[in-house]
């Protein structure tokens, strides 16, 4: 009773000046959303999916500040990329800075003023994977950020566009605390590309939910800001229909606490999910994957591949469960989180799971943790690559795997410039 009334009394700090003003059948989904945040209350420390991630910054009733941090000696990740692009300066759309929100075989609206049009495709998506996604694991900063978010972009996908559509986060404030929620839809057939970037505000939550309709592929590639003392909670949901793809990978570089969810369901014959991520760390650092992957359906394909870059003290997690259910034969699901410790004092904490009710699959899972390989270095060494190069060139290939899951080289290409980046930067 204590620790209900305890969830209950963080939850009414949390929202307490939280307010938005939405119409038509927005409202009814984020009444709905409360109504079920309410009941299910915010997460704390004996969750059991919270046991290595203390949520304390992500539901205290104020953001913590965050220093701005000055990029003007690196231009911004994608920037070499043709793309639409989106806007959001901490956490509200900024229509100066963005494209024109047209680009063929695309409809793209801002969530506010969608949600005041009585029949509109996103009311059958909009907080729906969402909480579809509530069970069996309860993801409550996901419900609250679909009763509370302020903004957000809908995209519908009908074609194949011919550039990515690019969303951007940009923050002014240190005490800013955005909420922002996307819904995309990619139609039968159709195929895009989204791009994020940006550190978005001091605290952001964000939600972003996806449907992938027969034969149609999506393609998402995440760079999460330089800014160290940002914090955030992201949570992805997808729904992945017959002979579709999708495809996410995740670059987290610094930030004192990051946790990004993802919920995923391959729910037709034939389809395909691979979700990957690459996270560097230096200090004060603490960066949560938790995933969840559900195949519903036979001859079905998902991999999940995290690594960990660890240094003076940061700390990794990963939660990655793979749950085949019944009838869900010749499932091929593969997952594994590996951890690179570049010192004795920062930690990897890992928690793979397999859950399988059908008997015609063939399902892995591994998980480790480790120093650079000495025998390799030395290797390296003996040929007069110098030490500090010889180390980023071997955290490269520690990374590949994972960079591997971007399919268009000049994104992949980028990414890697960006870790080498960091490397350099890092270097003592």
């Amino acid at each position: 009773m204590a620790l209900a009334q305890s969830r209950q009394d963080a939850l009414a700090a949390r929202i307490d000046g939280l307010a938005v003003a939405p119409r038509g059948w927005l409202a009814a989904a984020q009444a709905e959303a409360l109504a079920r945040l309410t009941a299910m209350g915010l997460p704390g420390k004996r969750d059991e999916y919270w046991r290595y991630t203390d949520p304390a910054s992500l539901i205290s009733s104020e953001a913590e500040p965050a220093n701005l941090f000055d990029t003007r000696d690196e231009p911004p990740v994608f920037d070499a990329i043709d793309r639409l692009k989106i806007v959001f300066v901490d956490g509200v759309f900024d229509p100066a800075q963005s494209d024109d929100l047209a680009l063929e075989g695309v409809q793209i609206e801002r969530l506010e003023q969608a949600g005041t049009v009585d029949i509109h495709w996103a009311r059958e998506l909009y907080g729906v994977l969402e909480a579809r996604g509530q069970n069996p694991v309860q993801r409550p900063l996901a419900v609250l950020n679909s009763a509370f978010a302020s903004d957000g972009v809908l995209i519908r996908v009908t074609g194949k566009p011919s550039k990515p559509i690019s969303l951007i986060y940009r923050r002014k404030s240190t005490y800013s605390d955005a909420m922002l929620h996307h819904c995309i839809k990619i139609e039968s057939g159709g195929e895009a590309t989204v791009l994020e970037n940006g550190p978005a505000a001091a605290r952001m939550t964000k939600v972003m939910e996806v449907d992938v309709a027969d034969g149609a592929r999506f393609h998402h590639i995440r760079a999460q800001g330089r800014d160290h003392d940002r914090r955030a909670a992201t949570h992805l949901f997808a729904r992945i229909a017959k002979n579709a793809a999708f495809k996410s990978f995740t670059l987290t570089a610094n930030g004192k606490m990051t946790r990004n969810e993802a919920v995923l369901e391959l729910l037709g014959a034939d389809s395909v999910a691979h979700i990957a991520g690459a996270a560097l760390g230096d200090g004060d650092f603490h960066h949560d994957d938790t995933v969840f992957v559900t195949h519903a359906a036979e001859r079905c394909e998902s991999r999940q591949v995290f690594k960990k870059v660890l240094k003076n003290g940061a700390v990794g997690v990963f939660q990655g469960k793979i749950l085949v259910k019944q009838g869900a034969q010749k499932t091929d699901g593969y997952q594994i989180s590996q951890s690179l410790l570049l010192d004795g004092d920062s930690q990897f904490l890992a928690k793979p799971e397999l859950e399988i009710y059908a008997d015609d699959v063939k399902c892995s899972h591994g998980s480790t943790s480790g120093a650079i390989d000495d025998t390799a270095l030395f290797y390296l060494r003996s040929r007069g690559v110098p030490l500090r190069a010889a180390q980023s060139l071997l955290v490269l290939a520690f990374l590949a795997e994972a960079i591997a899951e971007i399919e268009n080289e000049d994104i992949a290409e980028d990414i890697r410039t960006r870790l080498q980046g960091w490397l350099e930067r890092h270097e003592h």
